[in-house]
């Protein structure tokens, strides 16, 4: 105890009670809602609630149906993602589904190489003939979101490999000429101080969304952004029952709008305000397009305040 004040932080902070950052909470709610937009990367000094913000997440994830006891938690109703043993299990009749809720996998920034991947039992595989495979954090990350602290000090065998998976939302391990591989679909997140080191291009590009964070100017928003981490510290379960209504309607836009998504239709003015966009900015390639493009679809539909109608246009 420190001037009166308990830290207590077995109740993750809640990511209703975040006061600022508008664009980081933002760019955030976008990829649960649509994950193709590809992920962020929060780049930024330290103090600016980034991890806190990442962690946040959590309390306002949903079930997702998954296939019962698959250590891939595939999705039962996406078939063309599973892993191999669960179109095996599909060839028996032995699929259940079974609710499992979403969550916030850390890959840490010391992380090995086959920690990330996994790891074969070699030996196994050349006197039985059986693949042993031991899943690594990509497994856990499928269907889930990955979040890396410190991204721009991954080892750079480690960002191939994030390279490979998040362009292929499949993880393969070879070793001595066997192979094992499995579905990777991830949520990227990113965050980072720039201060510490740049970030690999390669890596960067690979992020749909980059949203620079700093200190609170505004006065009175800096006294709220300390009052209420102070009051967490003091009590971390009456903070969490404080902002659980304000959590709950959170969950009931993003789920709104991820129904809402299929039926979003772009008029074709947009598309071209987005093409001058690109061309005026000297933008490589047309990935960018693509992500404004999404990113515009449900921004204004989350911002909107309405969680019942769907919209009809961008």
């Amino acid at each position: 105890m420190r001037n009166g004040i308990q830290k207590n932080t077995t109740q993750g902070y809640p990511f209703a009670a975040i006061a600022g950052q508008e664009d980081m909470k933002l760019a955030l709610l976008l990829n649960v809602i649509n994950p193709s937009i590809g992920g962020v990367l929060i780049r930024g000094e330290k103090g600016t609630a980034k991890s806190t913000a990442v962690r946040g997440l959590v309390d306002l994830l949903e079930n997702v149906p998954t296939v019962a006891g698959c250590r891939f938690h595939c999705n039962i109703y996406e078939k063309a993602y599973w892993c191999a043993e669960c179109q095996e299990r599909q060839r028996k009749d032995d699929i259940v589904c079974e609710p499992r809720r979403q969550r916030v996998v850390e890959l840490p920034v010391s992380a090995t190489e086959d920690r990330v991947v996994g790891t074969l039992d070699i030996e196994k595989a050349i006197k039985h003939g059986e693949k042993e495979f031991e899943p690594g954090i990509l497994a856990q990350a499928n269907n889930n979101i990955l979040y890396v602290d410190e991204v721009n000090l991954l080892d750079d065998h480690v960002v191939d490999v994030l390279l490979d998976s998040a362009a292929m939302g499949v993880n393969t391990v070879e070793r001595e000429g066997v192979s094992f591989s499995h579905p990777a679909r991830f949520i990227l997140v990113g965050t980072m101080n720039p201060e510490e080191g740049d970030l690999r291009p390669q890596l960067l590009d690979r992020f749909g969304l980059v949203v620079q964070v700093t200190g609170e100017k505004d006065i009175a928003l800096r006294k709220e952004i300390v009052k209420r981490r102070l009051a967490y510290e003091r009590d971390a379960q009456a903070m969490a029952a404080q902002y659980e209504r304000e959590g709950q309607e959170i969950r009931k836009r993003i789920t709104s709008a991820q129904k809402a998504l299929p039926d979003v239709q772009v008029p074709d003015a947009i598309y071209d305000i987005v093409a001058h966009i690109g061309i005026a900015l000297e933008v490589d390639g047309h990935r960018a397009d693509l992500t404004l493009i999404k990113y515009g679809d449900q921004r204004s539909y989350l911002q909107s305040g309405d969680a019942g109608a769907a919209p009809s246009h961008a």
